[in-house]
């Protein structure tokens, strides 16, 4: 065989076999770094964000801690305000007659006795003038009864000659105390009555104090008893009607206090206090009346006004954080807890890793430290469930359980969970 041909053939053998070396160390290589890759992505955790000592300033996170505090738990409720029948009045006159003035207009302030309006009827007289003579009659009653006693007494008088006088005495006297009394529901004194100044002119007076809502009349106007007037309501004496639902019923009681704002002004906010707890549900609503009496300042306050309120419950310790350390995301809400850097892996979905691998996490760790140059924190987050407000805290119920005393973010919360969601969108570094 010639020399040239054996050449060939060694120089393409050694070429085909470091061809083959190189491909084997790059399959090695590459399957050498699939348990590496395949460790990171076991131990990456979508709930937690890593930050460094720099951004935590800058963004001003706060460490702290679980606290117990007394908070006022709170049910809101809807409800009208109302006054109570006994401090609302139709104003009308006991006799019959025609509208002869006004004296008043809705929105005018009235006290109890106030004349508001007056009617004229000449009819009035003849009650007035029965009266006066009535006290006649019973002048002359009065001595027949007298002389019959003196005849009597020396007899010279029949015995039924007295009784009669005396009977009739006692008609007329009856008769006097009937126009008396009608006399006065008209508004007049009896006692000032005389032959000369008979009054034919009614007053029509105010039952009760308060504001005149509504005038029913014109001058001119026949009005008789069924014939109001004006209407009257004494807006001093609101009460709140507030419908509370079955569910919270049980943690109603007496002189609760109650904030409530209006509809029409819901900036400005006033005072009630319970006073009385309704015994049935309304209609079909599955709610129970509250009655509350309004406290303080009612300017502006009207019957029938629609009215949102806050009944404050007893204060009650529980866990609680600053409002602000809460995050919501999709309808969850969350808070952050500072992992030290052996705990991470532990609260990553894992269960309870051996003290070998917490040891390797932690020298990992470590060894990313000092290759980045920086000192990095781990926030992990928790999801809880929220329950009473009041001072600017907010109780919470862990939906899963931390470290007891653990560290949590108190303020700076929304900045860490939009780190982790950009570190979630942009992948996990390391």
């Amino acid at each position: 065989m010639p020399k040239l041909f054996i050449t060939i053939i060694l120089f393409t053998s050694l070429v085909f076999a470091t061809s083959c070396g190189n491909k084997a160390d790059e399959a090695g290589k590459t399957t050498e770094a699939k348990p590496e890759e395949e460790a990171t992505a076991e131990h990456t955790n979508p709930n937690t964000a890593t930050l460094t000592d720099e951004q935590i300033k800058s963004i001003g996170v706060e460490l702290g801690v679980i606290e117990e505090k007394q908070l006022t738990a709170a049910v809101k409720a809807n409800g009208v305000l109302k006054v109570p029948n006994q401090n609302k009045a139709n104003v009308n006159s006991i006799y019959g007659g025609v509208i002869k003035s006004l004296l008043v207009q809705p929105g005018s302030h009235v006290s109890k006795g106030q004349t508001i309006a007056t009617v004229a009827n000449p009819e009035f007289i003849q009650a007035q003038s029965q009266y006066l003579g009535v006290m006649g009659k019973i002048a002359f009653a009065e001595l027949e009864v007298k002389r019959q006693k003196e005849l009597n007494a020396g007899n010279a008088g029949a015995l039924k000659n007295l009784q009669s006088a005396e009977t009739e005495l006692r008609s007329l006297q009856t008769l006097r105390s009937t126009l008396a009394q009608q006399i006065q529901l008209m508004g007049i004194n009896p006692a000032r009555l005389s032959n000369g100044k008979l009054v034919s002119v009614l007053a029509v007076t105010s039952p009760i104090s308060g504001v005149v809502s509504n005038v029913l009349v014109k001058m001119g106007s026949y009005v008789d008893v069924t014939t109001a007037v004006a209407e009257i309501v004494d807006n001093s004496q609101l009460h709140l009607d507030l419908f509370v639902y079955e569910k919270d019923l049980p943690k109603m009681k007496n002189n609760q206090v109650i904030h409530f704002t209006v509809t029409n002004n819901p900036g400005k906010e006033y005072d009630a206090q319970v006073f009385s707890l309704g015994s049935s549900f309304e209609g079909e609503s599955k709610a129970v009346s509250i009655h509350a009496k309004v406290q303080g300042d009612k300017t502006g306050l009207i019957d029938g006004m629609n009215v949102t309120a806050i009944i404050s419950l007893e204060q009650n310790t529980v866990p609680a954080v600053p409002n602000e350390a809460i995050v919501t995301v999709e309808g969850q809400d969350y808070i952050f807890v500072f992992r030290e850097h052996h705990e991470d892996e532990t609260h990553a979905g894992h269960g309870k890793d051996s003290l070998q691998q917490n040891e390797k996490d932690s020298l990992n760790h470590k060894e990313a430290e000092t290759s980045t140059g920086e000192n990095e924190k781990t926030f992990e987050r928790i999801p809880v469930a929220k329950g009473t407000s009041d001072v600017g805290y907010t109780e919470i119920t862990l939906l899963r359980e931390i470290p007891k005393g653990a560290k949590i973010v108190t303020k700076g919360a929304f900045f860490v969970s939009a780190k982790m969601t950009n570190a979630g969108e942009g992948g996990h570094e390391h």
